[in-house]
């Protein structure tokens, strides 16, 4: 997903441009400080959200999003200002939101879930997984395929720890249920990570995959995962919940018990 920011202020614009990557660190974030450069742009590429400061010199944000939305009339318009006077003119133009500089991080998160044209969350990250239904992994919109399905089950076991590091042990215990961890168990177990690996690789998102002496974890700050949304009672993500995590795997049913009751509490 393409985000654009505007500010003519080059520190101010920097700050802007940070507090997005902060917030959504799988999105390309493309900033500028002359205004007919951004309209350029935007009607070269797909850009649903558009973070725009109100006072520069020549074109003013209100006239930025009004031509911003002759190129896309479902752009998300989010002023960016130092001023509280310009509110009930962005609102006149049914701009998604408002924030206040600086610009923080948890201010842009605010504005990113309650937009006025919602985006898929597939969409807004590089690196999109679904754990509600079937697990899948998608890399810039698109489905990955792993050659080995047991290499799949171990990246999805590693999602389902949430940062948490597994020793070889323990995710060959996962995938294979039923045999006994031996040298021949942990030789094939350590095949299938390679595989895991090289199919991470192959999709350029190997970095989403922290290793130490015998144990791996996922980096979750470079992934968007609708379990990890729902854990911060996101609404989009408990709304698209219908009580099925991972069908694939059954050791998954512990949270899917987890995620259940902490759906029945909230």
């Amino acid at each position: 997903m393409k985000i654009l920011a505007i500010d003519d202020n080059e520190l101010a614009l920097e700050e802007l441009v940070s507090a997005i990557e902060e917030a959504l660190p799988s999105g390309e974030v493309f900033g500028f400080g002359i205004p007919s450069e951004l309209l350029a742009f935007a009607k070269e590429n797909d850009c649903r959200i558009a973070f725009l400061d109100i006072e520069m010199w020549g074109v003013n944000g209100l006239e930025l999003a009004v031509a911003l939305k002759k190129i896309n009339p479902e752009i998300n318009i989010i002023f960016a200002t130092a001023y509280v006077k310009y509110k009930g003119d962005a609102m006149d133009l049914r701009a998604s939101g408002y924030v206040m500089k600086p610009v923080t991080k948890e201010a842009v998160e605010r504005e990113i879930e309650n937009l006025r044209h919602p985006v898929d969350r597939k969409a807004l990250a590089r690196v999109y997984v679904q754990t509600f239904g079937n697990f899948e992994v998608y890399v810039d919109g698109r489905p990955i395929i792993f050659k080995r399905e047991k290499a799949k089950e171990s990246f999805a076991y590693l999602i389902d720890r949430r940062g948490a590091f597994a020793k070889t042990a323990e995710i060959a215990a996962a995938i294979w249920e039923d045999r006994d961890y031996n040298r021949s168990l942990q030789n094939q177990t350590q095949v299938v990570i390679s595989a895991m690996m090289q199919t991470l690789k192959e999709n350029g998102i190997e970095d989403v995959i922290i290793k130490k002496w015998n144990a791996l974890a996922v980096d979750d700050s470079k992934i968007v995962c609708d379990y990890y949304n729902l854990q911060k009672l996101q609404a989009d993500a408990v709304n698209a919940y219908e009580g099925e995590y991972m069908n694939n795997y059954s050791w998954a049913e512990m949270t899917t018990a987890f995620i259940n009751k902490k759906i029945s509490l909230s």
